[in-house]
């Protein structure tokens, strides 16, 4: 019983972290304990082992511990690279020495032998395809055609050079400071990937997302089915209801086949609710790029248009008040000449209210055409290459 609820403990332990780390700044989480825990674990962990080596090596300690920062989050490197491969590479070992033994069984057939390492497979594929493909580099070749591809709003994007590239910055484009370029449609640079999202290869990001969320749903399903089948096969419930004479009840036997499958199935368990957990942040990232892509926006400009209807509010805000102000004081001098009737001042809208602001997306051009840009990339089309040729 004791490593049962180890490994129970284990799994809540995993979750609450998982959770925190993602969803902490959620304005659900505002001053909870998960806030807590994720500001620790995104600044507080750091900056208490940053004064720790300060402290113990001095100086060259601290040094050391800056280029390491450096190296991992300022510059490109394959880090996170290794680190998904270490995972999926480790995944799918421990499912083939836990569960492969048990196929063919009562539910899954032979079959998924070969499926289970097809769907790996993919998957590394198309992670391999999303870190070295070219985002959408822009440059003084193919800057003028960027510039007409995406035409400046006037809002979050205007006219400007790159300080870095020294070339004009095209709407929607970035520079990365990690990859030192210009990326078209930037979305953001992503780590595990060692390379950024961008006008190019957000279709390749979007299917490693979608292939990876069916993946770990897929093994954690699989190992299910696994675990049901050893259950039928060794005739569990007949033997609890029948010889140790369990109600045949979900309620009566579910607790006694939960301990027989932790303490016979641990490791199948561990890598099950591994998959669940990760399965569900994929469809939460899935979801959340599934909206960008349907609208037509990217993550930075999700953040700029954050930033501009924020001010855009503050201003006009401001202006109600002024103008609520004057109005208060123009009343006070005409209350006696022109009285209001208390219904009407009560019903009357306040310009206070009147400070709503609306995002207008230019680029959004509807659910199918916005799809098929991320499908197929401007850069990609005939028409693109025939404004290049002829400009040049």
């Amino acid at each position: 019983m004791e490593v049962e609820w180890l490994l129970v403990i284990h799994g809540l332990v995993t979750l609450l972290v998982l959770i925190s780390f993602i969803c902490g700044q959620w304005p659900i989480f505002e001053g909870t304990f998960i806030q807590k825990i994720h500001l620790f674990l995104t600044f507080g962990a750091c900056d208490y082992f940053r004064r720790f080596v300060g402290a113990v090596f001095g100086q060259r300690g601290s040094d050391a511990l800056f280029c390491v920062e450096y190296y991992c989050c300022d510059r490109p490197n394959p880090t996170l690279q290794v680190i998904y491969l270490g995972i999926i590479g480790a995944s799918y070992y421990f499912i083939v020495e836990s569960s492969f033994k048990y196929i063919p069984g009562h539910y899954l057939g032979e079959v998924h032998r070969y499926m289970s390492l097809l769907a790996v497979g993919g998957g590394i594929l198309l992670f391999l395809l999303t870190s070295f493909s070219d985002p959408g580099t822009v440059n003084a070749v193919n800057v003028s055609h960027y510039l007409s591809a995406y035409p400046y709003d006037n809002i979050i994007f205007s006219e400007k050079e790159c300080p870095t590239c020294k070339i004009p910055k095209p709407a929607r484009s970035k520079h990365c400071s990690i990859c030192d370029r210009c990326v078209a449609r930037f979305d953001h640079h992503c780590g595990w990937m060692n390379n950024c999202i961008g006008e190019k290869n957000t279709r390749y990001f979007m299917a490693f997302l979608l292939w990876h969320f069916l993946l770990c749903l897929y093994g954690a399903v699989a190992i299910a089915l696994v675990l049901a089948g050893r259950l039928k096969e060794l005739r569990v419930i007949d033997i609890l209801t029948v010889y140790y004479g369990f109600e045949k009840s979900f309620s009566s036997l579910a607790p006694h086949v939960a301990v027989w499958l932790l303490d016979s199935y641990n490791t199948q368990i561990l890598i099950m609710v591994f998959l669940a957990i990760v399965s569900m942040l994929l469809a939460g990232f899935l979801a959340y790029h599934t909206k960008l892509c349907v609208t037509n926006t990217t993550t930075n400009e999700t953040f700029k248009w954050q930033e501009y209807l924020s001010w855009k509010r503050k201003v006009n805000g401001a202006k109600a008040s002024a103008a609520a102000l004057k109005e208060s004081l123009g009343e006070l001098n005409h209350e006696k000449k022109h009285p209001v009737s208390k219904w009407k001042a009560f019903f009357q809208r306040s310009g206070l209210e009147e400070v709503e602001v609306v995002m207008n997306n230019i680029y959004d051009k509807g659910m199918l055409q916005n799809v098929f840009e991320i499908v197929v990339p401007l850069s990609t089309r005939q028409s693109f290459l025939q404004k290049k040729s002829k400009s040049g």
